[in-house]
């Protein structure tokens, strides 16, 4: 089974608000997923959190082999997961 970490697109109409979730390659983008390992809100208030991982499980799957999209590589490398998988 070929795994993808990417975003599942929620919240209102016009409103977007994103989790980070590993799934099937094969599922579809708002389908069923293994995991849920964080969110993004791209438009949050300044005092608001925009963008949460858990680094631990984003490690674990990128060590097994779990390829993330061009979009959550970037948000991936923004929370500082990267440094860690490659050191």
């Amino acid at each position: 089974m070929a795994t993808k970490i990417r975003l599942r697109r929620m919240g209102a109409k016009k409103a977007p608000f994103y989790r980070i979730v590993v799934a099937d390659t094969r599922s579809p983008r708002d389908g069923k997923s293994i995991e849920e390992i964080g969110y993004y809100n791209p438009i949050a208030n300044k005092n608001a959190v925009t963008l949460k991982v858990n680094e631990e499980r984003a490690l674990y799957w990128l060590k097994t082999g779990a390829q993330p999209s061009e979009t959550v590589k970037a948000l991936l490398r923004k929370a500082g997961v990267l440094e860690k998988l490659n050191n």
